[in-house]
């Protein structure tokens, strides 16, 4: 989220782990990206929530909002039953994870953010997001039998990616693991994205409006640019990373 951050491995201390993460070129982050140890206290005070927190209110808005269409438009045909099946369920399953993997939390977004930050996180993923179940509660047309069919079969398998590669890497962590290259990351590096965008594909399908293919585009955009800062990171960390690097993909198997 925000601007292009310049996380370089000379910024990264020996042991790995991330010191400050800042700005390209001047720009500010919207939501800055500062692990809570890094802070000085005038810092920590003005920076009072885990991005991760700030993303979990994010999905409990979605949740409202949506909830809130349904009763002011009705449930009416097909399409907004199983839009509101898709992204209610989602967004329950990525708070439901953190309940049933709690070291999880410790691995995800860990960065400080302040009012400005936790107000963004709330508009970009609580309210943007909602964007294509607004288009999906408009779109008058009945929802074809080809749609429901690509929607159901992006969200299971985008699911059963993002949920797989979560599970083997929390696990392995767990148990002592360094870089995780097996599996299921075997041959995409980032195969946990790439489970999410085929997820947001599946909402944008279900909604039937161009507009709606404008959610999993940022998401992209945004995954694009974590993913330039994890592989400088993973390539600062691990020496092995490099062969990985040679024998898989970046995002989309077999392409990039």
């Amino acid at each position: 989220m925000g601007g292009a951050l310049d996380c370089s491995p000379s910024q990264h201390r020996p042991d790995g782990q991330s010191s400050r993460c800042r700005p390209r070129g001047g720009e500010r982050s919207q939501v800055p990206l500062t692990p809570a140890e890094d802070l000085t206290p005038a810092e920590a005070g003005s920076r009072w929530a885990s991005q991760l927190t700030a993303i979990n209110a994010a999905k409990l808005l979605t949740i409202v909002l949506l909830l809130v269409l349904a009763a002011l438009v009705g449930v009416n045909d097909g399409r907004q039953a199983l839009y509101l099946s898709l992204h209610i369920s989602y967004c329950l399953w990525w708070l439901l994870e953190q309940w049933l993997f709690p070291e999880r939390r410790r691995l995800m977004f860990p960065e400080r953010v302040g009012p400005a930050g936790f107000v963004f996180a709330l508009l970009f993923v609580g309210v943007l997001y909602s964007l294509p179940g607004l288009l999906a509660f408009l779109n008058p047309v009945p929802i074809s039998h080809g749609a429901v069919a690509l929607a159901v079969g992006l969200f299971s398998f985008g699911s059963l990616i993002n949920a797989s590669a979560d599970v083997q890497k929390t696990t392995a962590k767990a148990m002592g693991a360094g870089l995780v290259s097996d599996g299921i990351w075997r041959r995409v590096r980032h195969v946990n994205y790439l489970g999410d965008l085929l997820r947001y594909l599946s909402f944008a399908v279900v909604a039937g409006n161009g507009w709606a293919y404008l959610v999993p585009a940022l998401v992209l955009l945004l995954y694009l640019q974590r993913i330039g800062q994890k592989e400088a990171l993973m390539a600062a960390k691990y020496p092995e990373f490099r062969a990985w690097q040679q024998r898989s993909s970046r995002l989309l198997p077999g392409i990039w």
